[in-house]
């Protein structure tokens, strides 16, 4: 990072004519302070619960595992001090499921053009020792087997394991290579499933499943690097909307007859198994398996030994499925729980094991957020929803039976709940749009038992430096549609003045940045507030939690509904008394950038500035598997992804843009700016267009450096100037 005094220079930029700063003993919020010195960044909790359900683990500073009390917080026992070990610090650890084996990852580093790799340990706590998994390089998504007698791993694209009876390190498979074969590991755009890991270990660990993924018939993405003297082309499989995917295969090694056989998942090739799992029965893998426009899901159960399967559950839909994580067998091995949004809002259902509905475990016109846990002791279900309003989350608890509703949680915001092993206590995270998180402890009826972190110090510098309140409103589309929206005005906010509004968007499916929670760029929108502006932020259709129906409306045009309502949410503030309508601006980054180029365009009459940072800007340059999931292909929705793009509507712009993309983005690939920008020269429009060299999607491809600062004080300006 470069000397503070850096932003000395930046400071001679921020012009704005007409405004002293006078609020008192306010102090003056600095990008150096949001960005550089981040005194408003937020602290957090992370805790490994311990079988007892009484006790959890804090890995200390990188240094020591230590074991401390749910209920009192007393530290129990140091478990691991890494000063006993050759290890001088670990980043993350995992116990094996007796916890007399702990898997450590030290020595980590990212690759591009996703992921990590890392040296692994495992610590034996009887017999005090510690064991390198591998000394012939580093390994990718350790994990032990819930017997803690073995470690799998991931390297050069196979699947390994090391013996940690034998101290064998072997291979299970020895075909992968860069580009053309992947074993238990997962190709780049089966990360749009939220999936990286490629195997799973049995219950009683006599075997694994993996996945293979075949490259070879999906295209090759080139991606420029600009350090050495001659540049370099970064490589790797990247399938774009209706060019071809990988080929899938499940395998199961059997460790007692060291064979490995083939899962039948069906003859079609063209299809996707986002997930496996395995059942309570360690001879049955249950795959889940869709087709390529992701409308079918089955969930497939497969003979671990003769490979053979059947349909055991199948389900369709009109426009999209989602994928999550929720399905979990029930210990009886004839029950399980699955999601699905069948009565048009996500909520939990019990199955039989041969796919018949037993019955709705939750319901109402309100979504479940995220499934928390299963208690089969009392046969009690664990998650989050947005009953209370589609803007907060709060923390339920009902029993399988679909009765015995209980709301765990009391405080309005958003609250979300980690578990113990036995569901006794719970570690609770909440925050509402005007207060920090405060982590606390609390008991299987919600009571709280003490404070874990209330970011006091963050909490005191919004009275310091004066930060404004934000403010939650709802306006009614031409169409008759209610949107939600927060607004934070200046500190010295006179009705009888008129000011310029900056709108920030995201706008994806299912996404919202209308909550009722803490904001990590709240600090940020401070700043513009002090400086006069207003910030809003409006959830168009095509958000979630507010139904299937709102979410998908959008489906085959993305881009239409979402950015009519941007553009409707700007022209409804331009009709407030208090704004001056002839200068909104907007401001969004990936699919926010994508939103915010079109609503310069298609809202030319609204918008007078926009920056558009890693922009889609046509969905033909994007993967395979998110577009294809809204949009379908090119082949059967040309109008749909013509009319999309902002590549489009280039003859549409009047407004002042500012377009930002990292060179070696590598999930919205720089040909999307470098593409726009060639159309907006051809319709011989004027913009403003800053790139970060070797930068990925992030902007921190191996160190962000000056990268972050640069960028938010390149953003600050351009609208501090132009707005």
């Amino acid at each position: 990072m470069k000397s503070s005094k850096t932003f000395l220079s930046f400071s001679l930029l921020f012009v704005w004519a007409g405004l002293a700063f006078s609020h008192g003993q306010t102090k003056e919020i600095t990008l150096e302070d949001v960005f550089k010195t981040r005194i408003f960044g937020t602290r957090s909790f992370s805790a490994n619960s311990l079988n007892d359900g009484i006790h959890y683990t804090v890995l200390e500073k990188g240094k020591a595992i230590v074991q401390y009390s749910y209920p009192t917080g007393q530290k129990v026992d140091t478990i691991l001090e890494l000063s006993a070990t050759e290890l001088e610090s670990v980043s993350d650890h995992a116990f094996s499921q007796d916890e007399t084996k702990i898997l450590l990852t030290a020595q980590s580093e990212r690759y591009y053009p996703r992921g990590q790799k890392a040296d692994y340990y495992v610590w034996d706590k009887k017999a005090k020792s510690l064991k390198t998994v591998s000394r012939k390089g580093k390994q990718r998504l350790a994990a032990l087997s819930p017997d803690g007698t073995k470690v799998a791993f991931v390297r050069d694209n196979n699947l390994l394991i090391k013996d940690l009876v034998s101290e064998e390190e072997y291979a299970l498979t020895t075909d992968g290579q860069t580009n053309e074969i992947i074993n238990g590991a997962t190709d780049y755009v089966y990360y749009e499933f939220d999936l990286e890991s490629g195997f799973a270990w049995s219950p009683d660990s006599s075997k694994i499943a993996y996945y293979k993924f075949d490259e070879r018939e999906q295209p090759l993405v080139n991606i420029t690097m600009f350090k050495q003297l001659y540049p370099e082309n970064a490589t790797y499989k990247f399938a774009k909307p209706g060019q071809k995917n990988s080929v899938v295969e499940i395998y199961v090694y059997d460790f007692k007859s060291q064979a490995t056989q083939k899962m039948d998942v069906g003859p079609e090739k063209d299809q996707y198994l986002p997930r496996i799992k395995w059942t309570k029965d360690p001879k049955v893998l249950c795959i889940t398996r869709m087709n390529r426009h992701q409308n079918q899901l089955e969930l497939i159960l497969a003979d671990a030994e003769s490979g053979r399967s059947q349909v055991m559950f199948k389900e369709t839909d009109n426009s999209w499925i989602d994928i999550d994580d929720t399905l979990t067998f029930l210990d009886d091995n004839k029950r399980f729980l699955f999601s699905g949004e069948q009565d048009g809002f996500n909520h939990l259902y019990l199955y039989d094991m041969s796919g018949k509905l037993i019955r709705p475990i939750t319901q109402g016109n309100w979504d479940v957020r995220a499934f928390l846990g299963y208690n089969p002791k009392t046969e009690t279900v664990y998650y989050s929803a947005s009953e209370s309003s589609p803007l907060q989350a709060d923390i339920y608890t009902v029993n399988i039976n679909g009765r015995d509703k209980k709301k765990l949680t009391t405080r309005p915001g958003l609250n979300q709940a980690i578990f113990s092993a036995t569901f006794r206590y719970f570690i609770n995270t909440h925050s509402d749009a005007n207060t920090p998180p405060t982590v606390t402890v609390c008991d299987s009826r919600g009571n709280t038992l003490r404070v874990l972190e209330d970011n006091s110090p963050v909490q005191a510098l919004t009275k310091t430096y004066g930060f404004v309140k934000k403010e939650f409103l709802t306006f009614t589309t031409s169409d008759g549609v209610p949107l939600n929206a927060w607004m934070m005005k200046p500190p010295d906010f006179s009705a009888d003045k008129k000011y310029p509004v900056l709108m920030y968007v995201y706008g994806g499916p299912g996404s919202q940045t209308v909550t009722e929670s803490w904001d990590d760029l709240l600090s940020w929108y401070q700043l513009f507030c002090q400086k006069g502006y207003i910030c809003v932020s409006v959830d168009g259709r095509g958000t979630g939690f507010r139904g299937q129906e709102f979410k998908k409306i959008t489906y085959l045009n993305l881009g239409k509904y979402e950015t009519g309502d941007q553009i409707e949410g700007a022209r409804y503030l331009g009709t407030l008394p208090f704004v001056d309508a002839s200068r909104i601006g907007i401001y969004g980054g990936s699919y926010g950038g994508y939103m915010t180029a079109l609503c310069i365009l298609k809202g030319a009459e609204v918008f007078k500035l926009a920056v558009s940072s890693k922009p889609v800007t046509h969905w033909k340059y994007y993967d395979s598997i998110y577009t294809e999931r809204y949009m379908r292909t090119p082949q059967e929705n040309p109008e749909g992804y013509t009319e999309s793009a902002p590549i489009t509507h280039v003859d549409k712009l009047k407004g002042k843009l500012l377009l930002l993309h990292g060179t070696a983005d590598d999930n919205v690939h720089f040909q999307h700016s470098l593409m726009f920008a060639e159309a907006l020269v051809e319709a011989n429009k004027q913009f403003d267009m800053h790139f970060y060299t070797n930068k990925n999607h992030n902007y921190n491809h191996d160190t962000a450096g000056n990268t972050r600062f640069h960028l938010h004080a390149k953003i600050t300006n351009f609208i501090l100037n132009n707005l």
